[in-house]
C-alpha cells in the first residue's frame, strides 16, 4: 500500500496539472458513472492529501474561497495508482501508486511527445478519468472513490490522527493519543487514528533509528522520545516527498562497494537499515535483523540496536 508521502506527491501532481481548470470526469470502467456525472464539467479548485487520503476539490471557477461543491475523496488501498500524459506543459512522474502495480515511473527524459492529440484509449479498468486540455490522469484499483460534501471531507480527517506531512503539525497530537494507550508501539504507528499516513516501511525504519523496542507500549513511550520519532518522521517523509521513494540509511552505514568491487547504489540496495532484510546483519551493530508478525504484517527490527526497554 503506498505511505502518506505517496498520496501527497499525488496531491501535488494533480495541482500542478489540473488546478483552475475545467475538466472531463469519466468513469472508463462504468462503475463510477453517477460520480463522474457529479463532476464533469467542474473546475479542480485544489487538492489535499491527508495520510492516506486524497481529496480532489471542485467546484466553479470565480467563487469565492471556501465555495467548494464537492471532494472526490481517493484511497489507493493496496492496488489504487494514478498514470498521467499529456502535451509539453506536463510535469512530473508517469505514474504514481501501488508499489505491487506501478509503483512510481518518472516521464521519459525525451518528455511527451510533442504533437500530443488527446489522451489515449483507456486500458485496463480504469476507474475514473480526468481530462484537460493540455494532459489526462487515469485512476485504477482504488479501495475507495466517492464524492462527498464538504463537511463530510472534513469529517474524515478529523477521525484520522496527525499528519507528519501536514505543515503546521506538531507532535502533541500525536503523543496525547499514544501516551493513553497500553499498546505496543510498532502496533500504534499503524493504526491511522493515531497517525496518520505512516506504512510498514516507515514504521519499521523510524523505529530502528530511534531505536525504540517495537514491543513497547504507548504508555511508556517518554514524551522526548516521542517528540523525537516525530520530528525524524517529519524529515524521513518529508525527503520521500521530494524524491518519490523511501531512503531511510544515513550514508556512514551504506555500503559503498559489493563483493565484485562494484559501486553498490543507494536505491534499492541501500535504501533500508531493517525492512525486509530478515536474517542479514544489522547495518550497524551487525546484529541478525528480525521479523515476526504483527497485526497481520510484518514486523522488522533489530534486537540489538532495538533492546527491550527496561520494566
Amino acid at each position: 500500500m503506498p505511505e502518506g508521502h505517496s498520496i501527497h506527491r499525488l496531491a501535488r501532481q494533480l495541482a500542478d496539472v489540473f488546478a483552475g481548470q475545467r475538466l472531463h470526469v469519466s468513469s472508463p470502467q462504468g462503475r463510477f458513472e453517477a460520480g463522474a456525472r457529479l463532476l464533469d464539467g467542474q473546475v479542480l479548485r485544489g487538492t489535499r492529501a491527508h495520510g492516506k487520503h486524497l481529496f480532489l476539490e471542485f467546484g466553479e471557477a470565480g467563487s469565492p474561497p471556501g465555495g467548494t461543491e464537492r471532494v472526490l475523496r481517493i484511497h489507493l488501498g493496496l492496488y489504487g495508482a494514478f498514470s498521467f500524459g499529456g502535451d509539453e506543459t506536463f510535469r512530473g512522474a508517469s505514474s504514481i501508486g501501488a508499489p505491487r502495480r506501478m509503483g512510481e515511473t518518472e516521464v521519459p527524459d525525451d518528455g511527451p511527445a510533442p504533437d500530443y492529440a488527446g489522451p489515449p484509449d483507456p486500458v485496463g479498468q480504469v476507474r475514473v478519468r480526468l481530462v484537460s486540455e493540455h494532459g489526462w490522469a487515469d485512476l485504477r484499483g482504488p479501495s475507495a472513490c466517492e464524492v462527498i460534501p464538504v463537511p463530510e471531507a472534513a469529517a474524515v480527517i478529523d477521525r484520522l490522527g496527525p499528519d507528519p506531512l501536514v505543515p503546521g503539525t506538531g507532535p502533541e497530537q500525536f503523543l496525547e493519543r499514544v501516551s493513553r494507550r497500553g499498546v505496543a508501539l510498532g502496533q500504534l504507528l499503524m493504526d491511522q487514528a493515531v497517525l496518520a499516513g505512516v506504512g510498514n516501511i516507515y514504521r519499521a525504519e523510524v523505529l530502528f533509528r530511534q531505536g525504540l523496542d517495537p514491543y513497547l507500549t504507548g504508555r511508556r513511550l517518554s514524551p522526548q522520545a516521542g517528540t523525537d520519532l516525530w520530528e525524524d518522521l517529519v524529515v524521513l517523509m518529508g525527503h520521500g516527498v521530494r524524491d518519490g521513494r523511501i531512503i531511510t540509511t544515513r550514508p556512514e552505514h551504506r555500503a559503498v562497494v559489493d563483493e565484485a568491487g562494484e559501486p553498490v547504489p543507494v536505491w534499492p540496495e541501500n535504501a533500508y537499515y531493517v525492512y525486509q532484510r530478515d536474517g542479514l546483519a544489522c547495518r550497524v551493530c551487525g546484529t541478525v535483523v528480525r521479523m515476526a508478525a504483527m497485526q497481520a504484517r510484518k514486523l522488522y527490527w533489530c534486537p540489538g540496536c532495538q533492546p527491550p526497554a527496561p520494566v
